[in-house]
């Protein structure tokens, strides 16, 4: 399952670290930048080469909510709706851009661009409201200034 160059990299980010289990986030995130997400076809591979059970690899993967465990679109779209961004437009911003992407949270926009999440907190509640585009921060955002920050992304 997994590419030769996905087992090149992990097994490369051994050395970084004094225990394995510490490398399980980075090494799924090898996988993810090579898949967009990580199937759990990946999670016994995974293991193997950390040296580590499946289970183990599993427990880190769901934990972590950027590890993607669905397969999403070429660009991830992460609205915050912590009490910041509630309190500043949130429920404006939500409702915009599921309008203007047709699609709910958690799913994919039909053309596969898009994949719209929510995001328990940013850390950037001077900034709030904000979302996340592919680890681009966007902030003070209304629902105009939405097709700007879309518009970046083909």
């Amino acid at each position: 399952m997994l590419t030769a160059e996905e087992r090149d990299v992990i097994t490369g980010l051994l050395g970084h670290y004094t225990d394995p289990r510490a490398a399980v986030v980075e090494a799924l995130k090898v996988v993810q930048e090579h898949r967009r997400w990580v199937p759990d076809e990946a999670l016994p591979e995974v293991g193997a080469l950390l040296g580590l059970s499946a289970h183990d690899v599993d427990a880190v993967a769901t934990f972590y909510n950027l590890i993607f465990r669905q397969p999403v679109g070429r660009h991830v779209i992460l609205v915050c709706d912590s009490v910041s961004c509630w309190m500043l437009g949130y429920e404006d911003i939500a409702t915009a851009l599921k309008r203007r992407l047709g699609i709910g949270f958690g799913e994919t926009t039909p053309d596969d661009r898009f994949t719209l999440l929510p995001i328990c907190c940013l850390g950037a509640c001077d900034k709030a409201p904000a979302m996340l585009i592919d680890f681009e921060l966007y902030g003070d955002l209304t629902p105009e200034r939405l097709d700007a920050a879309l518009g970046h992304y083909a």
